[in-house]
């Protein structure tokens, strides 16, 4: 029980530190795509160089900006006592998971489920997924501490 509330503090820990790479190098990668680089001296072979290369910049931006949504959810549901709790049986996610991959919002069996099942979901409810957010701005970085947690620990 105590180890599992060590375990989360410790990937709430994980899970800060990650968000501020990711903000930082973001703001890096934005600031890099708006100036552009220009290819005034160059020729032919070197505007595509520098136009693959803005545009893997451009997906590196967006693969990074969906992880920081990953992270940013993570550390609302920890706050909000749900964090390590699977979102489609609520069973605890083994911590093992959770180290692996902070973020995960499902046990290893409901993502296999998920992963080879392609009507997994049918019949869970209909969810509009464009209604859903669970963002706090009152809590968003708030310091939280063990006490906070408040998971179930059976």
């Amino acid at each position: 029980m105590a180890a599992r509330n060590e375990a989360l503090l410790k990937l709430h820990k994980t899970l800060l530190a990650r968000r501020g790479e990711l903000r930082k190098r973001l703001g890096i990668e934005l600031a890099d795509l708006s100036r552009g680089k220009s290819t005034q001296g160059g020729d032919a072979a070197d505007a595509a160089f520098d136009a693959s290369g803005e545009e893997m910049a451009s997906q590196l931006a967006e693969l990074e900006s969906k992880e920081l949504a990953q992270v940013e959810r993570a550390l609302r549901r920890l706050k909000q006592g749900t964090y390590g709790q699977c979102e489609s049986c609520g069973s605890k996610i083994l911590i093992a998971r959770l180290n692996a991959l902070p973020y995960s919002t499902l046990c290893i069996k409901c993502q296999r489920e998920m992963e080879t099942d392609s009507g997994w979901g049918a019949g869970r409810g209909d969810i509009d997924w464009a209604r859903i957010s669970d963002h706090d701005h009152s809590m968003e970085d708030r310091e939280v501490k063990l006490a906070d947690l408040e998971i179930d620990m059976k």
